[in-house]
């Protein structure tokens, strides 16, 4: 350990000398920089960009579910007379819209938003070492992110129209150019920027697990990592294991489409004409794409989980309840999310047999799920809560996770899913559980590590006013989904008036699109708040919240290199608030055990 610590101390005065010497350009400080921090700020704003994108494609889509065949001037404007003809939106670019806005809000948003963002950030700072292990490296993937970001954007504006076979991108839809409009260059565009994305995602995790191995300062042992680092480190591992295989599926789907290779398809016939593929199996990309798709769900929430733990035990000014059990249960997520992607899969003709194999994996992950779930809320537990807004969509997440949660135990069940398979319930289902925990994640961790990134404070008035309506909102576009799912209600059609029994429900899709258009509204107090707070924000101090992690150790004023002179050293665990016998609160982690101070039992 001191070997790496003299060669960091070496390394921090290179830095310190090239400082003096060169000075830094506005291109190598900002755009193509090498600093963990900058890489964080870029990554968060680009994902930033891309939500709103994806927010307003969900917009168009739900007003033309609640009032369908409609004309609108905003379908006129946005989508041009081609696809919204006299502002009525036409079926195949309804697809299209769904489909990207998936696309967009899975990979682009939370994967990238969470994980890029804050692993970037906080893995350097909260293990006490200058930089990632290689930032020429970490500077690449965000590029290849950006890039992959740009030509999902270009892929809209292709003139048969954008991918529209679903974010899930199944054969033959996607497989045959024929099929529909969507299936052609916006299809092939859709393919060419996911490779490019699991290209920069594997680069970013193997960054990470690399650097979360190898650079910890010294007393920094694995047992003394915050929870934010372990979730950000297994979440890295899982992606290393699981995206080559979406690259794959990725790459056989283009062999079917540009090369005449038969992989996904078997007899086939459109129009009347008979196609030549035979022996394909489209079962075969739903194995491989779900072989990501599930543990990719658990790259989304796993970065959240360990943002909230933190931010939880800080506002709480109290140690995380079962801290070894946390870290135990993201093992055992992590582990169980790659044995269960079968439960996407119970109405594809699969056999009962393996039906009930995946249902039982399915019902274990509820387990590690629960620990987590109640080691929260005994954290908050006769805690001195300070309900910053931080706090509050910390809270925020623990609700939609447990709500969520609950009704994946019958989607997890093979005899109750085909029953509510690929209706609105679905989408109730993991939207909550999924979608808005991870975005909560990711806006409590945004509030608390605001003035780490920026340097100045966000304003909490306009925090709470985000946060209220946001969590009334997305309730009230969630919530009424599970009814109509259960009411037989389908997903992806564009409208429902051709099929009388579901006449009822078109109140439910005109209140949950006004939900939506609300809660979208006030997004933009917080897209105010964010860029207005960068140059007009309140200073931040160097620990504003009073904690003990290594983080709030540097300067507020960036450096590169994060410490001036040594890395501090690590002498207890992260979580030693309100602990007996000490003057403060909190106990940062660089102070030393005092004589006969008990080490806490976690």
């Amino acid at each position: 350990m001191s070997a790496v610590g003299h060669e960091e101390h070496g390394h921090h005065d290179a830095h310190d000398h090239h400082d003096h010497h060169h000075k830094e350009t506005f291109i190598t400080k900002y755009i193509f920089s090498i600093d963990h921090k900058m890489i964080a700020k870029q990554y968060l704003i680009t994902g930033i960009i891309m939500g709103v994108v994806g927010i307003v494609m969900s917009l168009l889509f739900r007003m033309q579910i609640a009032w369908p065949e409609e004309s609108f001037t905003i379908f006129k404007v946005l989508l041009g007379e081609k696809f919204a003809p006299g502002g009525v939106m036409k079926n195949d670019i309804y697809l299209a819209l769904v489909t990207i806005h998936g696309t967009i809000m899975v990979f682009f948003v939370l994967t990238a938003g969470l994980s890029g963002t804050f692993s970037n950030l906080l893995i350097p700072l909260q293990i006490g070492a200058r930089d990632m292990a290689s930032g020429f490296m970490n500077m690449i993937s965000y590029w290849l992110f950006f890039l992959s970001s740009v030509i999902m954007i270009i892929s809209l504006f292709v003139e048969a129209g954008p991918a529209s076979a679903g974010w899930t991108i199944y054969p033959p839809l996607s497989a045959l150019p024929q099929a529909i409009g969507g299936s052609g260059a916006g299809m092939t565009l859709w393919l060419v920027s996911m490779a490019i994305f699991i290209a920069s995602s594997l680069m970013g995790s193997l960054n990470y697990v690399v650097t979360v191995i190898n650079l910890r300062t010294k007393g920094m042992s694995m047992t003394r990592l915050p929870l934010t680092i372990w979730a950000f480190f297994i979440t890295a591992v899982i992606g290393i294991v699981s995206f080559p295989v979406l690259l794959s599926a990725a790459l056989l789907l283009i062999f079917d489409r540009s090369f005449g290779t038969s992989f996904y398809l078997s007899d086939i016939f459109i129009s009347g004409e008979v196609l030549h593929y035979q022996g394909g199996s489209p079962v075969l990309f739903e194995h491989l794409f779900w072989f990501l798709g599930h543990p990719e769900v658990y790259i989304v929430i796993l970065p959240a989980m360990g943002l909230v733990s933190e931010i939880m035990a800080s506002n709480a000014r109290k140690p995380i309840f079962g801290y070894r059990a946390m870290i135990a249960s993201i093992l055992a997520i992590a582990f169980l999310s790659t044995i269960v992607w079968g439960h996407h899969m119970f109405i594809s003709g699969m056999n009962p047999f393996l039906g009930s194999v995946f249902t039982f994996t399915t019902l274990l992950i509820a387990i590690p799920s629960a620990v987590k779930a109640f080691n929260w809320i005994t954290t908050l537990w006769r805690g001195n809560l300070q309900l910053n807004p931080a706090m509050l969509f910390s809270i925020g997440f623990v609700s939609t996770f447990i709500t969520g949660g609950l009704t994946g135990i019958i989607l997890g069940d093979s005899t109750l899913d085909i029953n509510v398979h690929d209706t609105y319930f679905v989408i109730a289902h993991f939207h909550l559980v999924m979608g808005i925990s991870a975005l909560y994640g990711m806006f409590a961790g945004i509030y608390h590590w605001y003035p780490k990134m920026f340097g100045t404070m966000l304003n909490k008035n306009l925090g709470y006013i985000h946060f209220w309506v946001t969590a009334v909102c997305a309730y009230g576009v969630f919530f009424p989904m599970h009814f109509i799912g259960m009411a037989g209600l389908p997903r992806r059609y564009y409208t429902n008036t051709a099929f009388p029994l579901f006449d009822d429900l078109a109140d439910v899709n005109v209140l949950i699109t006004m939900f939506a258009i609300v809660g979208a509204a006030f997004q933009l107090v917080f897209l105010w708040n964010f860029f207005y707070s960068i140059f007009k924000g309140k200073k931040a101090s160097q620990n504003p919240w009073r904690s003990t992690t290594l983080e709030w150790t540097t300067p507020v004023e960036h450096i590169h290199g994060n410490w001036p002179g040594e890395i501090p050293e690590v002498f207890r665990w992260p979580y030693d608030y309100s602990k007996p016998g000490h003057d403060e609160d909190f106990v940062p982690q660089t102070v030393p055990m005092k004589e006969g101070e008990e080490q806490l039992h976690h």
